[in-house]
C-alpha cells in the first residue's frame, strides 16, 4: 500500500491515499521508523521498508499492512 510519511512537530504522520486517511504514528519498532513496524493511531500496523535513517521527508513508500488493529 502506498503510504506518505511526513514529520510534524509532535511526531510522524502517515497518509494512506487509497483510504484517504491521515493518522499519527503512535508506536514504532525502530527509532528511525524504517525497517520495522509502525502503528497508526487507528490501530493499523504497517511493515516499513528498509531506508537510511536520514531519509528526507515527506516521502511516499510502499508499506505492507500487517494488522488492522482488530486482531
Amino acid at each position: 500500500m502506498k503510504v506518505m510519511i511526513r514529520k510534524k512537530p509532535d511526531g510522524y504522520e502517515a497518509y494512506v491515499a487509497k483510504k484517504d486517511m491521515e493518522e499519527m504514528i503512535v508506536e514504532m519498532e525502530n527509532e528511525s521508523l524504517w525497517g520495522g513496524w509502525a502503528k497508526l493511531a487507528n490501530g493499523w500496523v504497517f511493515q516499513m521498508p528498509e531506508m537510511d535513517a536520514d531519509t528526507r521527508l515527506p516521502i511516499t513508500v510502499e508499506a505492507r499492512k500487517i494488522s488492522s488493529g482488530e486482531d
